[in-house]
């Protein structure tokens, strides 16, 4: 059993993915065996929830035995973890703050696996914070992708415009109103038949960049059900995008310099 308190107005699913990351795994099974109180009734759906609202869950051991992340590297200032997909940021960092003081300084998307580095002070927190700003951390991700690439290695720009209302992002080849700039760099690993594996550097890093960047070049990423090419999806049997945010590299100043010259691997494959 697990028992929240809501700081702010949402809904059930929303507070679940960002509270509590073995609890959103198993969502549904909870909902459909009524196994959520919120002020003490039972609820099989997801209902709005406010300020102030006590969330309970009834989950078993071995649901709350379910593992967000491994840890990569942990010192004094920083903890490195390999999250799973299926788990918010914000949900691995309350879950973490259980511990201690954590700072989330960086997001991967959901259905994304791999590296996030989480500041344990708020110095470490200020110089990564910076240091992302200023482009002195390398983030390296694999993906396995639909095999359309017309160059194996490419450095690409495109313009990136975010659908509030859609939850998604458009990219343009050219510059548009309301759009921000991307650059992604790309290099192709491997090819079997219609899949590539491709490795892939942000020099930007915008929502979705990604996965809407290789779906814009007619590359999606296989699982990709937001940008993806369904009939690719449906042939592999895949429902969640084969993306790992997979090596970090550090150029940090200050208290955190010792990072440098470290490389950080995800153990989890595309």
């Amino acid at each position: 059993m697990k028992k929240f308190t809501v700081s702010a107005p949402t809904t059930l699913k929303e507070f679940t993915d960002a509270t509590y990351p073995q609890g959103s795994f198993c969502l549904a099974a909870l909902l459909r065996g009524k196994d959520i109180k919120v002020n003490g009734a039972r609820v099989g759906q997801n209902v709005p929830l406010k300020a102030g609202d006590e969330v309970v869950y009834y989950t078993t051991l071995k649901q709350e035995g379910l593992k967000s992340h491994n840890v990569v590297y942990e010192d004094g200032n920083v903890l490195i973890a390999d999250k799973s997909d299926g788990v918010e940021t914000a949900g691995l960092c309350s879950e973490l703050s259980e511990k201690g003081e954590y700072y989330a300084v960086h997001r991967l998307d959901r259905n994304t696996k791999g590296l996030i580095i989480f500041a344990k002070t708020a110095a470490a927190e200020e110089e990564l914070l910076s240091a992302f700003r200023e482009k002195r951390i390398e983030k390296t991700y694999l993906a396995r992708c639909k095999n359309a690439f017309v160059r194996d290695e490419a450095v690409l720009t495109a313009y990136l415009k975010k659908d509030k209302d859609k939850s998604e992002v458009r990219i343009f080849d050219r510059e548009t109103a309301g759009a921000v700039k991307i650059v992604t760099e790309l290099k192709v690993l491997e090819k079997s038949g219609d899949i590539a594996l491709a490795e892939i550097v942000l020099h930007t890093g915008k929502t979705h960049q990604i996965r809407a960047h290789l779906a814009h070049i007619g590359c999606p990423v296989l699982g990709d059900e937001k940008y993806g090419d369904a009939a690719l999806n449906k042939k592999y049997g895949v429902k969640r995008q084969c993306l790992v945010a997979y090596r970090l590299r550090f150029s940090l100043v200050g208290e955190l310099k010792y990072l440098n010259g470290k490389t950080f691997t995800s153990d989890f494959a595309p």
